[in-house]
Formats: structure tokens, C-alpha cells, sequence
């Protein structure tokens, strides 16, 4: 166990500790209590870090190619067309949960 955890297990097992003496509450609903409290602040706290991260550089300039690539969903109809990839066969985007089918040809 890091130096943190060993820290904050203590830390939980003297709340734990300090309600059961104090209240009649039975002591594994306190530890229970304890223990849920602290998933959703790990879980929280790595939500909130995990927007904390810097947005990624842009590609430098000449690096997209062009491209006219036109996708349809095939669910919904919906169409998309792509002018701009980083590669020349780029991946179908996404609609309605599925890959777009790819209507006209790589020219």
C-alpha cells in the first residue's frame, strides 16, 4: 500500500470508529456508509480530473488531406460529406450507433 492509502484506510477505520461509539448505530452500516462515500469521491474526482486534461495539439498545417467523401447512414438516411482526413482512407463516421456506408468512390 502507497503512503496515501495507508493514510486514508486509517482514516476511515477512526470514523468508523468514532460514530460507533457514538451513536447506536451498528458499526457495519457505518463502515458501509464509510466505504460508498468514499467510491463516489474516487469516482467523482476522476471525472472532474479526467476534464482537467489539455486539449491535444492540431495537426500541423498540410498534415489533413483532402478528400470528397460522401457517407449515408443506412438507418435514418442521414448524409455526411468528408472534405478534409488525416489519411487518405479515412474511417466511416458513425450514425444512429452504426458506420455510415460510403457513397461515392475514393477518387
Amino acid at each position: 500500500m502507497t503512503k496515501y492509502r495507508l493514510i486514508a484506510v486509517a482514516a476511515m477505520v477512526a470514523v468508523i470508529a468514532i460514530f460507533a461509539l457514538a451513536t447506536d448505530i451498528a458499526p457495519w452500516r457505518i463502515a458501509v456508509g464509510v466505504l460508498v462515500a468514499a467510491v463516489l469521491f474516487r469516482i467523482g474526482y476522476a471525472m472532474l480530473s479526467g476534464l482537467a486534461q489539455p486539449v491535444p495539439e492540431p495537426p500541423e498545417a498540410g498534415t489533413l488531406r483532402k478528400v470528397k467523401l460522401v457517407y449515408r447512414c443506412s438507418i435514418c438516411g442521414t448524409e455526411v460529406r468528408m472534405t478534409a482526413a488525416a489519411t487518405e482512407d479515412p474511417e466511416p463516421p458513425r450514425h444512429c450507433l452504426e458506420d455510415m456506408d460510403l457513397v461515392s468512390p475514393i477518387e
